[in-house]
This record gives C-alpha cells, structure tokens and sequence, in this order.
C-alpha cells in the first residue's frame, strides 16, 4: 500500500496562487491606464497606443531568457526577483516626465511579467502531481483572468478617489509587495509535499521537474522555430493573428475612451466589467474544445474578435458612441473569453509527446510575436490615418486569421474520435 498522503489543494494556494492572483491584479489595475497615463504626458494617440503596447514587447523579448533563468535561481526566487524587477519599472513610471521614459519603465513590467509567469507555470510543474496538474493549471489560468477582472474595479475607485491616474501605478506596487511578502514569509514549497520530482540537467545539476521543463523549451529555440516552419508558417501563423487581436484589445479599448471622452474612472469601470464577462468563460472554453474540438472555439473567438473591431470602427463619430464603446468592450471580451486557453491547448496538441518542450517554447514565443506587433500596427496606421483605420485594419487581419485557422486546424489538430 502508498504511504504517499492525498494531493491537497491548499498546500499550492498560499506558494502559487496567491501571488499569482495579487500580480494579476496589480497587472489588471494598470493596463486600462499605462494610455491614458502616456496621453495625459503629452503623447499622441499613435505614441500612447505604442506606449501601451511596449509591455507586450517587454514579454515577448523575457519569454526568451526566462527559461534558463528559472532552471537557474528556481522558481520561487524568480518570482520574487520579477515582482521587484516589477517595482522599479512602476517607481520609473510614476517618475515620468514623458511618454519615453514611461516607456522604459513599461517595458521593464513587461520582462517581469514574462518571468513570473513561466515561473508560476514551472512551479505548478514542479510540485503539482500530473493526476491533478491539467486542473491546477486550469485554476492558475482562472486565477490570472480573476486579476484582470478584479484589477480595473480598483483602479477605478481609486482614480475616483484621488482624482489622478497615475496613482494606479501604487495598486501594482502594493500587489508586487504582498507577492514577495507571502513568497518569502511562506515556509520552502518544498516543505509542503511528500515527493518533489528532479532530474538530472545536462551540466549535472539536479533541477525541479518545472524548471528541467522550462530552461528545454528555451534551448535551442531558434533552432526549434526553424525545424518546425511548416506548422508555424502555416497554423501559427493565424494563431499568431488570434494573439494579435487579443492584444490588440488591451491596447484599443483605452485609447477608444480617450478619442471619445470616456474619463480614466469610467474607462477602467467598463473595462473592469468586460473583464468579468471574459472571466465567466474561461471554464465554458475548455468544455466547447473537449467536447466539440478546436475549431469550435477558436474560430469564434477570433471573429468575434474582428466583429468588435469593426464596431469600434464603424462608430467613432456616432452621437451614441460611447453606447456602442461599451458594447464593443462586452463583445471584445466575450469573444476571447471564448478561445480561453486555446493558444496553449493547440500547441500541446501538435508538440511531441516524447519531448514537448522545445516546440512549446517555440510555440509560445511565436504566437507572442503576435501579441508585441499588433499594437506596433495600430500605433502606425493611427499616426498616418486614423484610430479608427487602426481598428477596421485590425477586425481585417481577423478574418484573414479565420481563414487560415479553418484551413489548417483541421489539417495539424484532426478531431479525435
């Protein structure tokens, strides 16, 4: 008979989830505003939309290192040292005397965010047994969505209060400060479980099972992309473009209310709600892809995606256009919380059982690509035409992301039995 005592959920909640639930939060509580803020430094609608997306291009260029530095110092250390690294940007941030050093300060978020994350996933790796992994990682995905929905709530109420947006900015702070509080007043996760899986590194060392996981999907991951081309020129490509959207929205949304003069209380009480409604799903989309397969959710995920950017578009100069803001932020939301968890879904589903690893960093880094150019492209097309071309343009490249996700998903992730 196992000696080995029963799985117990409470023994990841204090180590994981709470951190993880107050980074998102902080994170949730100054995405709405990092525009706005950029906009009220003087900054053009095209430069606040760039500065708004220079965080997703701070995560894209952390995916790529984030990997061989939790297998090094481990995963709760990197999540300590990301949610300080988190603090100096925001100090940065609140120091701005334009939208260029906000930029800096935006973009130093970006890499702690990236660090974080696969920090926490590589935890949930590490000490979550596989019987009850998948659900732990649905949970943690839940957990993120909750912060983005709790996020904008308090952002809101505190701009209200103080009659400033910058003051958003010490939400996040606050949120990185308990993170690293719980994570180093908490006793060694180690303590915590009977049986933590190692093995052996390449250079001898004895590493987690997360973090011998997350340092292989960063090695060689050029080398990975370049071997796999065929799936990642093809579907990755309109992944890619589902990514973009997703982005694009976070980027969008706030610049909209600033064209339309929607207040920094009410843009971050609408975006706050929309989150819910992104929140609500994130269960329902892994149902639809279980029981209906891929296609049923990532398809209308991103065409809803594009529907919602073609309101937003076709409703600027409208007298009730801030009625039809509010609905394109429902739609934006219920649409991708429709797709929840489908850019991971997929790339489990085409990596190698033998050695996902690789492929999963490739895959990861390049539907992120995605996430970093779409808000490159509509701070370009509002600074030569306008914020509502931005949005026409990008509801387009939707479409052309549905055709190539109904093309291809059928022909890479065939429908099991």
């Amino acid at each position: 008979m196992s000696t080995v005592p029963p799985f117990r959920w409470r023994a990841i909640a204090l180590p994981a989830l709470l951190p993880a639930l107050l980074f998102a939060i902080g994170e949730g509580a100054i995405i709405p505003i990092i525009p706005i803020f950029a906009h009220n430094l003087g900054a053009s609608l095209a430069v606040a939309g760039l500065v708004g997306g220079i965080l997703m291009i701070g995560e894209l260029f952390g995916d790529i290192p984030s990997g061989w530095l939790v297998s090094r110092i481990g995963e709760r250390p990197a999540m300590i040292g990301a949610a300080l690294l988190s603090v100096v940007g925001l100090v940065i941030c609140l120091l701005s005397p334009n939208a260029w050093a906000l930029s800096f300060g935006v973009f130093l978020i970006g890499l702690a965010t990236a660090v974080f994350a696969l920090a926490r996933h590589a935890f949930m790796t590490s000490f979550v047994p596989a019987s009850h992994r998948a659900r732990a990682l649905s949970t943690l995905g839940g957990v993120f969505r909750c912060g983005y929905f709790v996020g904008p709530f308090i952002t809101a109420g505190v701009i209200h209060l103080f009659g400033s947006v910058e003051t958003a900015f010490w939400i996040h702070i606050v949120a990185c400060l308990a993170s690293v509080a719980v994570l180093t007043l908490g006793r060694e996760p180690s303590a915590a479980f009977v049986a933590v899986k190692t093995v052996r590194a390449e250079d001898g060392r004895r590493l987690h099972e997360g973090e011998a996981l997350v340092a292989d999907e960063a090695r060689g991951l050029f080398r990975t992309i370049w071997a796999s081309r065929s799936v990642l020129l093809k579907l990755g490509s309109g992944v890619t473009l589902l990514s973009g959207l997703r982005a694009s929205r976070a980027v969008i949304l706030p610049l909209w209310a600033v064209s339309i003069g929607v207040s920094e209380a009410d843009t971050a009480l609408i975006i706050g709600v929309a989150g819910g409604v992104d929140f609500a799903l994130f269960y329902a989309s892994g149902q639809i892809m279980d029981r209906f397969g891929r296609m049923w959710s990532a398809l209308p995920c991103i065409l809803g995606l594009a529907a919602g950017h073609f309101v937003l578009a076709a409703t600027h100069e409208l007298p009730t256009n801030v009625e039809w803001f509010i609905g394109a932020a429902m739609l934006l939301s219920l649409a991708n919380g429709i797709g929840s968890g489908i850019l991971m879904t997929l790339g489990a589903d085409l990596a190698d059982k033998r050695n996902p690893a690789p492929f999963l960093g490739a895959w990861r880094f390049t539907t992120s690509i995605g996430g970093a150019a779409a808000p490159l492209a509509i701070s370009g097309i509002t600074a030569v035409a306008t914020l509502s071309l931005a949005a026409g343009a990008m509801g387009v490249l939707g479409l052309v992301g549905a055709g190539m996700l109904l093309r291809y998903i059928p022909r890479f992730v065939p429908r099991a039995r």
